[in-house]
């Protein structure tokens, strides 16, 4: 039905939907999305015994899609308004478009290496560019511990219950609608400075218009421009928002405090700055996006020294 990559059965007149989906190449579920985890107490994604709980603000409603997998047959079942929707969406959530078949490291030990260690790797497409938008805006120039901690009060503030049986707690993303009439107050309780709150309302008020950049394909400057026409948004924020919502496989997040260096230590054994990144990756340009996803998911982590980010309480201000 979705995918010639895999075999997806859909139950449309069931409820829940379930569905099945068996693509041909390896692939390991929760190394695919690790992506979209803001953490443990992220409302909208939850692993547990039983596989991931991904709620989603689809365009037919909310969703919660579950996920589980055994050898490489994944098992989908999907509730609420969104669910057909959500059934629909596994191949490319799970990687099924991500062409990775020109990509050469053989000229480098430790990505060859990596490569082997993660072979069930796939790069994924979320395919909602706003709620991926949001959660990159709220971790511009902050902390990770401050960004988790926004995007987790605003989504258990502002988002609706997860339908079906989530596990207790998960909400789904807000609508457009909703972030723009997030009051002020409540951003400030977030921790969420004015400058970042701002640019999260423009991009609520042009989210159709960002949608329809998935239209343009899986990344490329047409999608950057148009992710960046929004107020606030530059080369970081639309390079984290198309990787997980286009299933970009080659933006590269300038402008981070901590990839630059990891990417020195790993390639080349000492830290690098933004330029120096870029010149190590340039021989995997158009696939610099997927160099980054094998260091992270490799286990490999640059050494523990150096000046660290001060933690910013906005809320006192």
């Amino acid at each position: 039905m979705l995918d010639g990559m895999g075999a997806v059965s859909v139950k449309a007149d069931a409820s829940p939907l379930s569905s099945t989906y068996a693509p041909v190449h390896p692939l390991d579920v929760r190394l695919t999305l690790k992506p979209l985890s803001r953490g443990s107490a992220d409302p909208t994604l939850v692993w547990d015994s039983s596989g991931i709980w991904r709620t989603m603000p689809t365009p037919l409603g909310a969703a919660t899609l579950h996920l589980s997998q055994r050898s490489n047959v994944i098992s989908a079942t999907a509730w609420g308004p969104g669910a057909e929707w959500a059934i629909a969406s596994v191949p490319e959530l799970l990687g099924s478009g991500d062409d990775g078949s020109d990509f050469d490291v053989s000229s480098n030990d430790f990505l060859r290496q990596a490569q082997h260690r993660t072979l069930g790797l796939r790069l994924l497409r979320t395919g909602l560019v706003l709620e991926m938008m949001i959660a990159a805006i709220l971790e511009q120039k902050v902390t990770t511990i401050e960004a988790r901690r926004a995007w987790a009060f605003l989504i258990r503030k502002h988002g609706e219950p997860a339908p079906g049986p989530a596990p207790i707690g998960m909400r789904v993303s807000p609508s457009a609608a909703t972030w723009r009439m997030i009051p002020s107050w409540d951003w400030h309780r977030a921790g969420v400075d004015p400058r970042r709150s701002h640019t999260a309302i423009a991009a609520a008020s042009v989210a159709s218009g960002l949608e329809r950049t998935l239209a343009l394909g899986r990344g490329g400057v047409d999608v950057v421009a148009r992710l960046r026409s929004v107020p606030g948004v530059g080369v970081w924020t639309a390079a984290e928002t198309s990787q997980r919502s286009h299933g970009d496989p080659d933006s590269v997040s300038v402008g981070d405090y901590h990839l630059p260096a990891l990417v020195g230590w790993a390639l080349i054994g000492k830290p690098v700055d933004d330029d120096g990144m870029l010149e190590l990756l340039e021989p995997w340009n158009g696939q610099r996006q997927r160099v980054m996803r094998l260091i992270e998911s490799s286990g490999f982590a640059k050494p523990r020294f150096g000046p660290r980010m001060t933690i910013q309480d906005h809320r006192r201000h």
